[in-house]
Formats: structure tokens, C-alpha cells, sequence
């Protein structure tokens, strides 16, 4: 099945089991609204290249459309509509006011020099700025876009809206939160760059220390301690391996697109000192071993999809989707998986898993702190207000434990499996509020 299909897959799953209203379903099955758009950026050489881009607006019920935008060769109109409807589910999930949308461009990122990246984010906000803004969509980043895309894109949105009308002084200022995501200077949010990752952290913990339900049973590598393999270091996958390690977790195995490494000790990795060394060598896989030489000598080099099969405690998937699929889910070892990357597992994976026993933390509740920070950031944006590093990350770890809470509950309510359980109590929100035409 296609990406948007596995998407509609889980709501029909869940559907089966907390029938929820027909009409909400007709709804939640399609996006309200889908645009595509030419974006002709001129290249250093002279040259002018056109970049295929999207805009998915799933679902407002709940608020502003709300969905990162991701730049990565394989974007298309399939992949934004699924992750708008898991932005749907998400923002739901972790109870902020905004609904579900997400955005992309078909290129590699990589092949681009800086002032050719600077000129295509730009060029995005000119193809869609009449369809975003802080009270209607509020883009952030995803795949490959980060701080600094976020501010020319920023940037670009308040110079093409100040030509286009007069704007007060306190609307110009309210015009920075169409984007989030942004870096500190530009107005983004303390804590924002490692909200995911702490979030996801908080959730697991959640989970292997709730105290109304048994312990999971893990392996354990050295000392009894947890044993964990990320696959995808790129922020997520980097901030949750270190909050994982400072607090005690065996990071046993990391990836990046470039290939893996694996500690067969389990002693555990120090993140730090991983991501020291890809920033300097340029990738995990390539870098550590070259010839006869290793930057890393304790470490093996192994392939991504060696990764998702070791025999660990904890699998974390946080690269892209439909990583864990019906091809290796009966070779995963892993008792949890915590989906940090937006839909890694499909469907039928997901069958083989928790047919096994598994248990699968999923996206729409994992990878949720990104999401709710970015509404801190809008809110203080809108509010003219600068929160603290420890403000946010105390108000992100509330919410999230909160939302693990009413997921956890939803499913001892209704006896099922944790996606199933998020996705009860996500339609439950987005009924609440919906609204339709009157007949």
C-alpha cells in the first residue's frame, strides 16, 4: 500500500474497535484541502531549475493547520497527505488547539549550495504564503529543514505580507508565528531543537515506570541496564539517544543515511561524542571505519537494516516512514518500539509485532513534543512572551506524561493495543469540535 493508504489503514483499524461517528470518518478520510505548486529557483550557475511542492491542510477542527515541511527526493503528494493526517491524529493526541497539515518539496537538499537552499525556501513561502499564516497554517520544520530554513522562510512571509497591506507594529510582530521552529534570535523557542527527542524520552519512561500496570520484561545488556539502537541520527534521533544515555539507557547501535554502527560489547555510546565525530567526518556509516583505520575501534559497522534487527530492548525508529515493514517485522527482536519517525511501521508489520508480544509507542504519541513545542512557540509569538528553557521543557514533560496517561488509559478502556488506544482518544477530540455544514 501507499504511505497516505497505511495512514487511512490505522484509522480503519481503530475505527473497527471504538466505532467512532460515520461522519467523522467520511471527513478524516480525505484532506480538506491539497495544493501543489512549480517553484522556479535560480541556481548559482545561472541556471534556473523548477522544484515540484506541496501543501496538505488535512483537518481544522481543532485549530490552524499545524505540519512541518520536509525537502527530500522522494516527496510527493502521497507522503504530505499521510503526514497531515498523522498531524491530525497527533495534534489530538497531545491536546493543542491546532489541526493537521504538512508541506514538502521534491529535492535533496544535499545537492544544493546555501544561498541555492536559501532561495528555494524562500521561493516556497512565495508559492503558498496566501494559504498560511498564524491564525490559519503554521508550518515548522521536518525532514531536512531546521532553524535556519525556518527563518528565511520566516522572513520571506513577513516581507511578502507587509508589501501586500499595511501591517501595525504588534501584527508584524504576531506575523512570526506562522513558522516554528525558528532559532532564539528570530523568535523561536528555548528547548525547541530538542523537544522531540525529550518528549519521546518522557513517554518511554512513562511506560517502563508506570506504576499502574506490570513492568515490561527487558533483556538487559551489561548491569541489567536497557539496551537501545537508533536508527536515524539526524535531531531527533540524536537528542533522544541522549537523553536515553544520560539517564542510564545502553545506547547499543546509531544510523544515519550513510550506514550504522553497533557496540557488540554494550557497553553503551556516548551521543556527544557520535554526533562530535559525524559533524566532523560527515556520516556514521563511511566515517568511523576507512581502510584500516577507525575513528571508533570498539565499533562494527553495520547496515541500516541490521540495525532494526539487532537483539536490543528498545528500537527507535526516527528517520522516515515504512522503515519496519512485512519483509523484516519477523526478524525484529526489539520488546518496544518507539516511533519517533513519522509512520516507520506498517500495518502489517505492526500485526507480526504485537502478535509477538511487542509493544509499539506509536508516532502520534512518541514524536508528539515537537508539535507541542511548536505551540509554545506560537503562543508566545501571538503573546509577546519568552518562556525559559526549563519553563518549556517542565511544560512539555506535563503534557506529555498527560497524554501517555490518557493513551494508557484509553487502552486498558477498550482492551487494545496503544496506536488503536491514541487514535480513541484523538477522534474523541477532534468530535468534540467538529462542526459541518448544515443540511
Amino acid at each position: 500500500m501507499s504511505t497516505f493508504q497505511n495512514a487511512l489503514e490505522q484509522l480503519k483499524r481503530a475505527a473497527k474497535i471504538i466505532n467512532p461517528d460515520a461522519d467523522l470518518l467520511a471527513v478524516l478520510n480525505q484532506p480538506r484541502r491539497t495544493i501543489e505548486a512549480a517553484i522556479p529557483v535560480r541556481m548559482d550557475d545561472g541556471s534556473l531549475r523548477i522544484f515540484h511542492g506541496y501543501r496538505v491542510q488535512y483537518n481544522n477542527a481543532r485549530g490552524p493547520y499545524k505540519g512541518g515541511i520536509r525537502f527530500h527526493p522522494n516527496v510527493d503528494m502521497d507522503e504530505v497527505k499521510a503526514l497531515a493526517f498523522w498531524m491530525t491524529i497527533k495534534c489530538a493526541v497531545v491536546d493543542i488547539p491546532f489541526g493537521g497539515g504538512k508541506g514538502g518539496v521534491a529535492v535533496d537538499p544535499k545537492l544544493l549550495t546555501a544561498h541555492e537552499l536559501e532561495r528555494l525556501s524562500r521561493g516556497y513561502v512565495q508559492a503558498f504564503y496566501e494559504v498560511i499564516g498564524p491564525t490559519l497554517d503554521v508550518p515548522a520544520p521536518d525532514v531536512n529543514t531546521n532553524p535556519q530554513i525556518m527563518g528565511w522562510m520566516s522572513d520571506e512571509f513577513i516581507r511578502v505580507t507587509c508589501n501586500m497591506k499595511h501591517v501595525t507594529q504588534d501584527e508584524k510582530e504576531k506575523l512570526k508565528a506562522t513558522f516554528t521552529g525558528k532559532s532564539v534570535e528570530q523568535g523561536g523557542s528555548e528547548g525547541r531543537g530538542e523537544a522531540t527527542g525529550y518528549g519521546g524520552f518522557v513517554v518511554l519512561e512513562a511506560l517502563l515506570h508506570n506504576s499502574t500496570h506490570p513492568p515490561l520484561k527487558l533483556r538487559g545488556g551489561e548491569e541489567g541496564l536497557p539496551t537501545v539502537a537508533v536508527q536515524g541520527f539526524g535531531n531527533v534521533g540524536f537528542y533522544v539517544a541522549k537523553f536515553l544515555h544520560d539517564a542510564g539507557y545502553r545506547v547499543v547501535a546509531v544510523s544515519d543515511s550513510q550506514g550504522a554502527i553497533y557496540d557488540k560489547r554494550q557497553l553503551g555510546m556516548d551521543p556527544d561524542s557520535i554526533m562530535k565525530t559525524k559533524k566532523a567526518k560527515g556520516a556514521i556509516g563511511g566515517c568511523y571505519c576507512v581502510g584500516s583505520v577507525c575513528d571508533c575501534e570498539n565499533y562494527t559497522a553495520i547496515s541500516n537494516e541490521e540495525l532494526l534487527e539487532l537483539p536490543v530492548d528498545i528500537l527507535i525508529p526516527a528517520a522516515l516512514e515504512g522503515v519496519i515493514n512485512q519483509n523484516n517485522a519477523s526478524k525484529i527482536k526489539a520488546k518496544v518500539i518507539l516511533e519517533m519517525a513519522n509512520g516507520p511501521t506498517t500495518p502489517e508489520a505492526e500485526s507480526v509485532i504485537l502478535g509477538r508480544g511487542g509493544v509499539i509507542v506509536p508516532d502520534v504519541l512518541a514524536n508528539g513534543g515537537g508539535v507541542a513545542t511548536s505551540y509554545f512557540e506560537w503562543f508566545q509569538n501571538m503573546h509577546n512572551e519568552k518562556w525559559s528553557r526549563e519553563r518549556v521543557l517542565q511544560e512539555l514533560k506535563a503534557k506529555m506524561e498527560k497524554s501517555f496517561t490518557a493513551v494508557w488509559d484509553s487502552s486498558a478502556r477498550h482492551s487494545t493495543d496503544l496506536r488503536t488506544a491514541a487514535y480513541s482518544v484523538a477522534l474523541e477530540k477532534i468530535a468534540e469540535a467538529a462542526t459541518y455544514s448544515a443540511e
